[in-house]
């Protein structure tokens, strides 16, 4: 077995983050850390690779409050404002960079990121202050440093969306679905191999295109997960109050929890 690698969870926040401006509920103006969440994204660090999923508009706070200064490579879930407005931040990682920086995306997604920050794929700016990315579409299965990805096609509403089949070089798989309404038959064996699942909770209440609590037990039981965690949630989710209430081997993930695998 290989190193363990480290899992942080930058953000679990849906996209209004939590507090909600102007919301005086409960959860809003709790003073429990963990319920106060930014906009949903995730780090791995392995003992050669480190690698981001989404780049959503904390990602400079979430960076600098984890103490992160390197980054491999970003993945994209989907296009939504709150997994890409973020992209600009990356700048840093491309100061110490030769070559350009890889995103991955669908092609919907790097059609979005191309219309949000042209400049950073203009093939003919090789300028070291901004972005300059080298997107590239999902190929079936592909290798960035120590981790061996597998994209996934979820439901989502009408968006383009992926979830990532996750190969650490300990021989674990994280698997990493954080916006999602439901998963495609076709992905279950896929999604089934996994030691750890990180599923959207949004909330109780039904949505068109995120999965209720309900609906990620559910799906957590459907893919015989060994333990699954909650992300991607609203103020309707009180950490406390509802952690007590979910099986042994579902917890809610928060803004800085770290995980190794």
């Amino acid at each position: 077995m290989g190193v363990e690698t480290e899992i942080i969870f930058l953000g679990c926040g849906t996209s209004t983050g939590v507090p909600v401006i102007s919301c005086t509920c409960e959860v809003c103006t709790s003073d429990d850390p963990k319920n106060n969440r930014t906009r949903s994204s995730i780090f791995l660090k392995s003992e050669n690779t480190s690698l981001l999923i989404d780049t959503g508009p904390d990602l400079r706070f979430q960076l600098l409050r984890e103490g992160l200064t390197h980054a491999d490579a970003v993945l994209y879930t989907h296009g939504h404002v709150d997994h890409t407005a973020g992209m600009d931040e990356i700048r840093a990682f491309c100061w110490r960079r030769e070559d350009r920086f890889p995103i991955y995306g669908n092609a919907d997604t790097i059609e979005i990121l191309g219309g949000m920050f042209p400049w950073a794929f203009d093939r003919n700016y090789n300028g070291r202050g901004y972005v300059r990315a080298d997107a590239i579409e999902f190929p079936e299965r592909f290798e960035v440093g120590d981790f061996t990805i597998t994209p996934f096609e979820v439901v989502h509403g009408a968006v383009q969306t992926h979830g990532f089949h996750i190969l650490l070089p300990s021989g674990k798989v994280l698997i990493y679905a954080s916006d999602i309404k439901a998963l495609p038959p076709e992905a279950d064996e896929l999604v089934k191999e996994g030691d750890v699942h990180v599923f959207d909770g949004l909330r109780f209440e039904e949505h068109p295109s995120h999965m209720t609590v309900q609906e990620a037990l559910a799906l957590s039981e459907r893919v015989h997960s060994k333990q699954t965690y909650l992300t991607h949630m609203s103020h309707e989710i009180d950490y406390s109050r509802i952690s007590a209430t979910l099986p042994d081997h579902c917890a809610l993930a928060y803004d800085g929890l770290r995980l190794s695998l």
